[in-house]
C-alpha cells in the first residue's frame, strides 16, 4: 500500500536541509530503485520553483510500504529528522486514484 509522509520544517531550515540532503536523497533513490517511490519533493516556502534563501516549508513523500508501522519507521529514520529539519512528520495511508 502507498503511504504519504507529510513533513513540516522548523523555521529557517535551509542550512540544516543542505547539510543532510545527500543522505536524504540516497534513501529516496533506494526507494526509487526498488520501484516503491510514487513521488517525492519539497514544498517551497514561497510561490516559486526555486525559492532561493526562502527555503522550504516541508516535504511530501508517497511510497509503498508493507504497513503503516513500516512507513512510520522509515520516516522516523530520515536524515532530515536526525538533522532537526522537521518540526513534525505525519504518516498516512494513501490511495492512488489518478492518474490511472
Amino acid at each position: 500500500m502507498f503511504y504519504a509522509i507529510i513533513s513540516e520544517d522548523v523555521p529557517a531550515s535551509l542550512p540544516l536541509r543542505v547539510q543532510a540532503r545527500p543522505a536524504h536523497i540516497e534513501r529516496l533513490s533506494a526507494l526509487q530503485a526498488e520501484g516503491r517511490l510514487l513521488l517525492a519533493g519539497p514544498h517551497p516556502a514561497i510561490d516559486s520553483e526555486d525559492p532561493g534563501p526562502a527555503g522550504f516549508s516541508g516535504s511530501l513523500v508517497v511510497a509503498q510500504f508493507d504497513s503503516l508501522a513500516d512507513a512510520q519507521a522509515w520516516a522516523d529514520a530520515d536524515p532530515y529528522v536526525a538533522a532537526g529539519v522537521y518540526a513534525r512528520v505525519t504518516v498516512k495511508p494513501f490511495r492512488k486514484v489518478f492518474p490511472q
